[in-house]
């Protein structure tokens, strides 16, 4: 599909035009072109009444399929605009859900980007009601005044099921987490703005295959895999990338998917070293936002620089210094800034880092474990190394290990016939 792109820069902030382009690409049209207006937002059609006469005089001459704004628009401009141009008009978050609609794989996330959608239109099928009321007889995308209450009705049906059936697959995962618990796993969450090589950083570190390309928002199902932290069992999960100011709908729609950063017991935040700092701070601002709406700062947090590959060294530590400054000047609780390349595999700085937060994990606990019963030692130690850390061994008659290991892996032990105390 062929498309004109519109975007209005408030006075105080610019809309980034590379990324809005790279939106347009990653949902599969063609640009025909690009029309830009700084002022503030008309309230009638967001861009000034003379700007909406230029983009109408490019319609007639360049024939798109669609106007595109990037900025959010709201029912009543939506309405106005497409009524002066005469034509289908679409905003970022509905050009965002598009690209949800076309990456959803999973029933899981096809549910989510439904529900997204419906969210969405549920504000546009109301202002469609309330124009037929004042005798505008448009209705919703040429529906009648019945068709549209009826099709508000099937909004809120469908919604309903839709939230009891993400509800079910929640209490799958419920399930599946506290099993991981239960045998031992620490569960790291990659974080991050779309597009920050969080699904080639997951395939580094547990030596997969995931897919992962060079564009918007590849990864919408949530992908959960084995690796090891120092020989220590450790789950790694991708999820959906972040993009500025993501509206309240989508966060909502998508809860589930991201409740893994909120029950993870480390967040990686992944972030592009090789954009200009500028970019930098703008998605990492806009990843902390989205990160202190999940209640998810409370974490050990480490920020990834990835693609050093990509850059010298002399600019990513200057990119690492500033970054420090502003973590700092914002009050913001990090473990660690480190430097990754996850293409080549460079992650020395990062596994250092998950290694030394590891044991100071809420899960973990000093324990003095006794072996009666010689012929279970090497099982027993075994066991451990793979969820904890021995610090000492006595042995004797009774074999005395001090070791870290998780609390979920209390039960596992004590069934294997071994006594656990808490050394004094």
């Amino acid at each position: 599909m062929k498309a004109i792109g519109v975007i209005r820069h408030s006075p105080r902030k610019a809309v980034n035009r590379e990324e809005f382009e790279e939106l347009l690409k990653s949902a599969g049209y063609e640009i025909l072109a690009i029309v830009e207006q700084v002022r503030e937002e008309h309230p009638k059609y967001n861009v000034g009444p003379g700007k909406l006469q230029d983009i109408k005089k490019l319609i007639a001459e360049l024939n798109p399929d669609r106007i595109i704004f990037a900025n959010p628009l709201t029912p009543s401009q939506s309405f106005n605009i497409t009524k002066e141009l005469k034509i289908d008009v679409i905003d970022k978050w509905q050009l965002v859900l598009e690209i949800f609609e076309q990456r959803a794989h999973s029933k899981e996330a096809k549910l989510q980007v439904e529900l997204a959608n419906l969210q969405y239109e549920l504000p546009l099928v109301k202002e469609a009601i309330r124009r037929i009321k004042l005798g505008d007889r448009a209705g919703f995308k040429g529906m009648g005044e019945y068709q549209t209450q009826q099709y508000l009705k099937h909004i809120r049906y469908r919604m309903g099921r839709i939230r009891k059936e993400l509800e079910r697959v929640k209490a799958d995962r419920e399930v599946k987490r506290k099993r991981r618990e239960e045998v031992g796993f620490i569960l790291v969450a990659l974080a991050g703005y779309t597009n920050a090589g969080k699904s080639t950083l997951l395939n580094a570190l547990a030596d997969e295959e995931i897919e992962a390309r060079m564009q918007m928002f590849t990864t919408l199902d949530t992908t959960t895999r084995r690796f090891t932290i120092n020989g220590k069992r450790a789950l790694v999960t991708d999820t959906v990338g972040f993009i500025d100011d993501l509206p309240p709908f989508i966060v909502e729609a998508f809860h589930s998917t991201l409740e893994e950063i909120i029950r993870a017991d480390i967040v990686l935040l992944v972030l592009d070293v090789s954009e200009p700092w500028s970019e930098i701070k703008r998605k990492f601002l806009a990843s902390i936002e989205i990160l202190k709406e999940l209640r998810a700062l409370d974490k050990p947090l480490i920020i990834a620089l990835n693609k050093n590959d990509l850059t010298s060294k002399e600019d990513v530590q200057d990119k690492k210094k500033a970054l420090k400054e502003l973590v700092k000047r914002r009050g913001i609780a990090i473990h660690s800034i480190v430097s990754i390349s996850a293409k080549k595999n460079d992650l020395n700085e990062l596994q250092s880092s998950l290694e030394e937060i590891m044991f100071t994990l809420p899960k973990y606990r000093l324990f003095e474990i006794l072996i009666k019963d010689k012929e279970k030692v090497p099982k027993v130690m075994a066991l451990i190394n793979s969820i904890g850390e021995i610090l000492d061994v006595k042995y004797g008659e009774t074999t005395q290990i001090f070791a870290y290991i998780q609390v979920g892996m209390i039960k596992s032990l004590t069934r294997m016939g071994v006594e656990l105390k808490h050394p004094s």
